[in-house]
């Protein structure tokens, strides 16, 4: 049971990474292109703040290696933040967005 949980846990994580970084536009090909370029220019900055995270993490416990899905959660849990924080940005009009 623990098992399925960690696995449901992981997939909603990820389900709301896409969601939070979800952009509508027009239609559905707009919101796809307009998402996939959210992604893009986040995904470096997300990467680098979990890297640092991570490896802060492992110098904590003495050098012990994260698995690979607590590193994704890591990634998951920032990106969700970002996407928030630009969101809000980006809906009050300070930036216009990819058509």
């Amino acid at each position: 049971m623990k098992v399925i949980e960690g696995k449901l846990t992981f997939y909603i994580s990820a389900l709301l990474y896409l969601l939070f970084n979800l952009r509508i536009g027009t239609d559905i090909l707009s919101s796809f292109k307009a998402t996939l370029w959210q992604i893009a220019q986040t995904a470096p900055y997300i990467a680098g703040v979990s890297y640092a995270v991570i490896v802060l993490l492992q110098y904590m416990t003495g050098g012990s290696t994260l698995p690979w899905d607590r590193k994704l959660r890591i990634f998951f849990a920032i990106g969700i933040m970002a996407g928030l924080i630009y969101a809000i940005y980006e809906y009050t009009g300070a930036v216009t967005r990819v058509q």
